[in-house]
């Protein structure tokens, strides 16, 4: 911060300097400005450092100490700048090599070290923050459901078209739905009609980052009382179970190139009705899905 707040003083400081620079004195500048002389003085040799030709203003610089008597050494400081530039790691990596090394030093010391040194990434402004939310154990039927939308070009009519899947984490219920668009108000009333063909409430839904997977879905979700948790970015097998869904769909029923006249939605429901009552998954010791719903609503 500043010394002072008078906005008039940086013209005043020039109008001290350009009287000096016609020949009157320091001495004579300070007495008709009313400042001490050595002050006067100091206008004019910054003046002189500046270049400043007197249509400029003399701005008051900041009363900020220049130092901080528990500022880092020059030494500590490049010891962080080339544990940085050596494997370009972390600030919690880079202190904990330092220590390693016999340089203690604290992590806000290295990364606020790293960030004036202009060594850190910079912040996207359009990365969203969502509030971390732990992965709820899937101890009964809707405790976890998983949502994902597999994407489809008719390789005929080059248009595109949308499967919307679900699958629960325990009973391995699933469910599924074909549109030709890919929008979040889709993605709600296919969850909601999941909950009615499933026969059991959803407490949390959990998507990858897709933009049919956003704000309104969360908020709307939150308004029927279930829970939105999202994946971690670049983490696939955090949404395993449903990608294993897409997978099986694909290879049982789909294809690798399907066609948009082809997938119906009664195709879908009769292998859904294939899959959640007579076809055994390994992955629940080869039981199907009804048994384990009967065996939990009992």
């Amino acid at each position: 911060m500043v010394y002072t707040t008078n906005p008039k003083l940086p013209r005043l400081r020039m109008q001290a300097v350009l009287m000096v620079r016609r020949g009157a004195s320091t001495r004579q500048a300070a007495k008709y400005f009313g400042y001490n002389q050595s002050t006067v003085a100091r206008w004019v040799k910054r003046a002189k450092e500046e270049y400043l030709t007197g249509s400029e203003k003399l701005v008051t610089r900041s009363s900020r100490p220049k130092s901080h008597p528990r500022a880092l050494t020059p030494e500590i400081v490049s010891a962080i700048v080339t544990e940085r530039l050596k494997h370009k790691r972390c600030a919690e990596v880079v202190q904990d090599s330092l220590r390693e090394q016999g340089v203690i030093v604290s992590l806000s010391s290295v990364k606020r070290t790293l960030a004036r040194q202009e060594l850190l990434s910079p912040r996207s402004k359009w990365k969203r923050i969502r509030p971390h939310m732990e992965r709820p154990k899937a101890l009964l039927p809707g405790d976890l459901v998983q949502i994902d939308t597999v994407h489809f070009i008719d390789w005929i009519t080059s248009k595109r078209f949308y499967i919307y899947t679900l699958v629960d984490l325990y009973s391995r219920t699933a469910y599924a739905e074909v549109h030709d668009k890919l929008r979040q108000t889709i993605s709600l009333d296919v969850t909601l009609r999941a909950q009615i063909a499933m026969g059991f409430s959803l407490t949390t839904v959990q998507s990858d980052n897709g933009p049919e997977f956003q704000s309104y879905f969360h908020d709307m979700l939150q308004a029927k009382g279930i829970a939105l948790r999202h994946s971690r970015v670049r983490q696939c097998n955090d949404n395993a179970h449903i990608e294993r869904f897409n997978r099986t769909l694909q290879d049982e029923l789909l294809g690798k190139y399907p066609t948009r006249d082809i997938v119906d939605q009664s195709k879908l429901n009769s292998y859904l009705s294939y899959y959640n009552n007579q076809r055994k998954h390994m992955g629940i010791g080869l039981k199907r899905p009804k048994d384990l719903l009967t065996q939990a609503l009992k």
